[in-house]
Formats: structure tokens, sequence, C-alpha cells
């Protein structure tokens, strides 16, 4: 069961679940217009014979529709990537986001555990939750977290921590740093870079509008990201992991190399809007990731130029306009056939 199933990790780990030969049932909201997109290459007719993809209404704040889910699917596997996740957002909703994501974790948690079924849980944790921590962050780094939502997913680290210790459930933590896809939300800035770019070359727009470039991430490629935490759930004791490349590059290396690849001149088509800005921001994150590959045998394949790359030409596509191609040849030589091959 994959909660959070419609977003860019859902879908990529449903995709790769199903690859795996499971059945798989997601979590969605009710909305009067289907919020699917994602899943539209990889879904079927319930009422097909082989159907192996299940989607179900219900909400992390509601604990009846939860519980609901839980005690008829009884899942060997729970997945818990939902969340409010836009790191901005939170500070204009912190009340709604520490209730979805700070206590969706807690509800999904006890229905578990009074369950007595014996499910393995993972809860998608984030290098946010290091905030003003200096870098690189490790499994025993600090917390200090610099905002609504990553509060909310300390709060749920823990929670999920105290479950494995008080009542012995398979319970971990993956702590993932900033991972992108051409699936990423298009609010995200790195989607938003390279999806403005791809816009104003197309003539759609004149200029893209962004906040604090200096600020410093460890970005991965998220399919990547997907099989680790399956990994997870596949270790005889459960821990939390670090998860992402070891290194580090700031918003404005991620706009000038994309901006470089398209041939769009950043200083003509990019303005600074100073509402895009963190009330506390986050300087630097880089993971530390020598337990993971110590423990998990997990390392990344793509590269930081080859994500620039991989998501400038999807949204080029996207845009109607040809791609450069390069992102495309990533894709071919690093992951021939799908890009779950090897996994």
């Amino acid at each position: 069961m994959i909660t959070g199933i419609t977003g860019q990790d859902g879908s990529y780990l449903a995709e790769f679940l199903l690859h795996k030969g499971y059945e798989v049932h997601g979590i969605i909201r009710r909305a009067s217009t289907f919020n699917t997109a994602r899943l539209e290459h990889i879904y079927t007719d319930p009422h097909d014979a082989g159907a192996r993809l299940f989607l179900h209404y219900g909400d992390l704040s509601d604990d009846e529709q939860i519980s609901h889910i839980i005690y008829n699917i009884k899942p060997d596997e729970v997945y818990h990537l939902g969340a409010q996740s836009h790191v901005r957002v939170s500070f204009d909703t912190p009340e709604y986001t520490g209730n979805v994501t700070g206590l969706g974790t807690t509800r999904l948690l006890e229905t578990i555990r009074k369950s007595g079924n014996g499910m393995k849980f993972y809860q998608a944790s984030s290098s946010e939750m290091f905030g003003a921590t200096p870098p690189p962050q490790s499994e025993t780094s600090a917390f200090q977290p610099r905002s609504p939502y990553a509060c909310a997913k300390v709060y749920a680290f823990f929670m999920t921590k105290n479950y494995r210790d008080g009542y012995g459930m398979f319970a971990a933590n993956g702590i993932l740093f900033n991972h992108e896809s051409p699936r990423r939300g298009e609010t995200f800035v790195t989607r938003k870079i390279t999806r403005g770019i791809s816009r104003i070359l197309a003539g759609k727009e004149k200029c893209l509008y962004l906040g604090n470039l200096e600020a410093r991430r460890d970005w991965g490629f998220a399919p990547e990201y997907v099989a680790c935490m399956w990994k997870i759930l596949q270790q005889e004791v459960p821990e939390d992991y670090v998860v992402g490349t070891g290194e580090s590059h700031s918003v404005r290396e991620f706009l000038e190399m994309a901006c470089a690849y398209a041939g769009l001149d950043c200083e003509e088509h990019v303005r600074i809007d100073p509402r895009y800005f963190r009330p506390t921001e986050v300087e630097s994150l880089i993971a530390d990731t020598e337990k993971a590959r110590m423990h998990l045998g997990w390392r990344p394949r793509v590269t930081f130029p080859d994500l620039v790359r991989i998501m400038v030409d999807a949204d080029m596509r996207a845009a109607g306009l040809p791609p450069i191609g390069e992102g495309d040849e990533v894709l071919r030589r690093k992951f021939p056939g799908r890009w779950w091959e090897g996994d």
C-alpha cells in the first residue's frame, strides 16, 4: 500500500513494485477531477482479469478512512509517502501541514499496530529535518528544522522510531535528500526552472520568477530513490537510512546549467521575486551516504548534469519543442529498457 501514490515518488514506486510482481494499492484524495496523470501508463480497470493496481479514496487527516482501508487490504508493506510536501507552502498552512504530514503518520502507525498483522512500514523522512545542521548530514546528525514542513517530518520520524522501539514493529525511516524527475510537481524549484525555460523558448512565457538562488541541495534522480525505499523494507532489521548523492549544488548552478543546455540567456529572462523566499532558509544539505552504501549496496547512477538534461529534455517535449537529446541519451545509456533495470 502506498500513500501519496499520485505524486512523483508514489508513481515511480508503484511502477517499480508492479515490475517486482506486487499487488499495489494506493490511497488518493477525492476530487471532482482526475488527479492520476502520473499513473495512467500503468493503470488498468480493476474489473480486468490480472489487474494489480487498485486505488482507494482516503485522507491522512481522517483516522476512520485510513483504518478502514488498512483493515480491508491487510498489506504486507506500507510505504507512507503522502504529505503536504511543499516547504514554502508549509509556512502559509502550518496547521494543515502538521495535521497531514505529522499526525497522518501517527494515524497510520496506530492502525498498523492495532491490526496485529506484522506489516512493514516505511516512513518518507526528509533531509529538510536537518535544517541548520552543518553538512554533511548523516543518520547521527542532529535535527534543526527550519520550516513547519520540517518540524512535522521530525515528529513523524520520531513517532516511527518510537513505534519500532516500543512495539517491536518493522518501521523504518528513509531520510531522502532532494530527488527530482520530469514528474516533479511544477511548483518545486527544479521543475519550475526546466518548465519555465521550455515555455519561454516556446513563446508561452517571457520571464521565470525565482527566490533564493544560493541555497545548496543534494539532488538525485527520483526513480533511483524509490528503489532504495524498497531495499530498506527488505532488510532483516528495520533501521533508518540517509539516501543521497553526497554532492551539493546551488539553485543558481541548476538554473545556469539548464539555461546553457537549452541555449537561453538567464540574465534576460530570470527575475527574483521576494515572495518566493522562505522566512527561515536551509542553506546547505549534503548527504553522508556511507550507511546506505554499506548496508543496502545502493549507489546513484544519474549525475547532477544528467538530471538537469533529463528534466530539460522532458519539458521541451511537453512544450511541443524538440528536445536537445542528451538527457534522452543518458536514460538510454544508464537505464537500458526501463529505469528499474538492474535494481
